[in-house]
């Protein structure tokens, strides 16, 4: 007797971030806001994963409590197989900087430094400042003939390229980015998110995006849509 023909099962993806029963809240006056409120959530390995959701709704408070920047109240975060926020508040620091990179909607670029020098800051944390790393990074985004420029001298789509290339200059393994085109008109935020997706997918990086435009979150892998603190559904 033959053995049966089993199919050919392509192998388990690798849990990037993990999330399990996050909850967080906030009082105002005598109020207590409940903002997150028992959410959890698997991250693979190179995958783009976009957050919807109304406003108020606990998006943005949760990718920054993925990303180590809010503690939760309770629920742990695990990223790459160790607890989040089981370490020092220096070994958390020292795990965002060089794993993690960071766009925001407001670019937060120093408006006295150019362009290179605000590439260069995340290494400079670390005393390893490479003005060639820094330039490789703005070619990489499109602005090799801009490092000299000041963030005022750019339009607002120059600025977030610049804030990209801040972010992928320490070549981590995640990017979270919170509303990254909610400065921007359709057309340059369209561009901003083809750049962050070309980026994150030709060095197998991990992306979680913020979005309040559910047009742009079907651009990536996974939308996962969050309304009163929870998990509405996945598509």
């Amino acid at each position: 007797m033959t053995d049966p023909i089993l199919p050919h099962l392509p192998p388990p993806r690798e849990v990037h971030l993990s999330a399990r029963d996050l909850r967080r809240s906030f009082k105002i006056g005598p109020r207590q806001i409940d903002v997150l409120r028992g959410i959890s959530l698997d991250v693979h390995r190179g995958e783009s994963v976009f957050l919807v959701g109304a406003s108020g709704a606990g998006k943005t408070t949760l990718l920054y409590t993925l990303a180590g920047l809010e503690r939760p109240e309770s629920g742990t975060v695990t990223f790459e197989g160790r607890e989040l926020y089981s370490g020092s508040e220096r070994e958390q620091a020292r795990t965002r900087n060089e794993r993690m990179g960071f766009v925001f909607q407001g670019y937060f670029l120093l408006p006295e430094l150019t362009a290179l020098e605000n590439v260069m800051l995340p290494m400079m944390i670390d005393r390893r400042a490479s003005r060639e790393a820094a330039a490789c990074a703005l070619e990489r985004v499109g602005l090799k003939d801009r490092q000299h420029h000041l963030p005022a001298e750019m339009s607002g789509g120059e600025q977030q390229r610049v804030a990209i290339a801040r972010a992928i200059i320490n070549d981590p393994t995640v990017i979270f980015a919170d509303e990254p085109t909610g400065n921007l008109d359709s057309k340059t935020g369209e561009t901003i998110v083809d750049l962050l997706l070309a980026l994150v997918r030709e060095n197998q990086k991990t992306l979680l995006v913020v979005t309040h435009d559910a047009r742009l979150a079907e651009r990536g892998d996974r939308k996962v849509e969050i309304e009163d603190g929870l998990l509405k559904r996945e598509a």
